[in-house]
C-alpha cells in the first residue's frame, strides 16, 4: 500500500497541476481533495495487468480498463489508432491513443493538453540479473504513475468544471526505441501532434516518471529554456503552496512527450522526477 507521505506527496503534484489553470480561473469554488491513495490504486492496477507493450494482451486488456473507467466517469472518450513498422523485428505495432475530453464552461476558449504515456518499456536496459535482459518491464513509476495522476484528476475535474475544456491525453509508444534510437520514441505523441493541434490548445503539461517515493521535481531543461512563462506558472505555485518537493533549478534535459507537443505548435513542458534509480530496470515496480 501506499504511505502516507506518497499519498501527500502525489497530492501536491495534483494540486500543483490544478491550481494555475483550474482555481485562478473559475474563483471561488473549492478545489476538490485528491486522494493519493485512490491513485496508487489506479497504479498497482495498472501493474496487475503485466507489461503493457504494445500489441500484447496486457496492453489490450488494460486499455479497456481505461475505457471502462472514463466511461463510468461519463466524459467524451475518443481514440487514435495506427501502426508502425518496429525497425527491429519489421513488424507492423499496433498503437492506440486516448483521448478524453473534459468539457469546460466555455468551450470556445483554447483547451489544455494533460498527457501521459501508458506504455511500459519492452525491454530491460539495465537488468538486475543477465536473464533479465531484454525482458518487458512493469513501468510502474515511468508510465503508469503519469496515467494515475490525471484518471483521478479527471474525476476531479468532473465536479468542479474547468472554464474550458481539458484533454486528458493518454499516449502509446512512448518507450519503444533502444537506446540512442531517439526517432523510435514518442511514437504516440508525434501521431497526435501529426494529426493537427495548432489553434486548439493553450497549451499542454506532460506527467511522467511522478510516483517516484523519493520525489524531487526540478525544471527540465528543454520546458525552461523555450517555454519558462509556463514552466514559472508551474513552480511559482508550488512556491506558494510549500510544495517542497519541487526544486526551484533546472538539471536535466529529458527526451519526453512534451517535444512532440511543442514541434505541433503549443507550448508545453514536462513534470518529471528523472532522478530514478530504478529507471529503465525490473525493478520498475509498486513499492518503488
Amino acid at each position: 500500500m501506499i504511505t502516507k507521505m506518497n499519498s501527500i506527496l502525489t497530492g501536491q503534484l495534483f494540486f500543483l497541476i490544478s491550481f494555475p489553470f483550474i482555481i485562478s480561473c473559475v474563483g471561488k469554488q473549492p478545489t476538490p481533495e485528491f486522494n493519493g491513495d485512490r491513485a496508487f490504486e489506479y497504479l498497482a492496477k495498472q501493474v496487475e495487468f503485466g507489461p503493457r507493450v504494445p500489441g500484447t494482451e496486457s496492453w489490450r486488456n488494460c486499455r479497456n480498463y481505461y475505457y471502462e473507467y472514463f466511461k463510468a466517469l461519463g466524459v467524451v472518450i475518443d481514440s487514435q489508432a495506427f501502426e508502425f513498422t518496429d525497425p527491429y523485428s519489421e513488424k507492423e505495432i499496433p498503437l492506440v491513443n486516448i483521448i478524453v475530453r473534459i468539457e469546460g464552461a466555455n468551450p470556445e476558449k483554447l483547451g489544455i493538453i494533460l498527457m501521459a504515456h501508458y506504455d511500459s518499456r519492452p525491454r530491460t536496459d539495465f537488468p538486475s540479473s543477465p536473464e533479465l535482459a531484454n525482458q518487458p518491464i512493469q513501468g510502474a513509476n515511468d508510465g503508469a504513475s503519469g496515467v494515475a495522476v490525471l484518471m483521478e484528476l479527471a474525476a476531479l475535474l468532473k465536479q468542479t468544471k474547468p472554464p474550458q475544456n481539458i484533454d486528458i491525453v493518454l499516449v502509446d509508444g512512448e518507450d519503444w526505441g533502444k537506446q540512442g534510437d531517439n526517432k523510435f520514441y514518442l511514437l504516440g505523441s508525434q501521431e497526435f501532434a501529426r494529426r493537427g493541434m495548432r489553434d486548439k490548445y493553450r497549451f499542454g503539461i506532460v506527467v511522467d516518471m511522478v510516483g517516484d517515493s523519493n520525489q524531487q521535481f526540478y525544471r527540465e531543461s528543454f520546458s525552461q529554456e523555450y517555454f519558462p512563462e509556463l514552466n514559472g506558472m508551474i513552480w511559482n505555485t508550488a512556491k506558494q503552496l510549500g510544495a517542497s518537493t519541487f526544486v526551484d533549478s533546472t538539471v536535466h534535459m529529458v527526451l519526453d512527450d512534451h517535444i512532440s507537443l511543442a514541434t505541433g505548435g503549443i507550448p508545453a513542458v514536462v513534470i518529471i522526477d528523472f532522478d530514478y534509480p530504478y529507471w529503465h530496470t525490473d525493478m520498475d515496480t509498486p513499492d518503488k
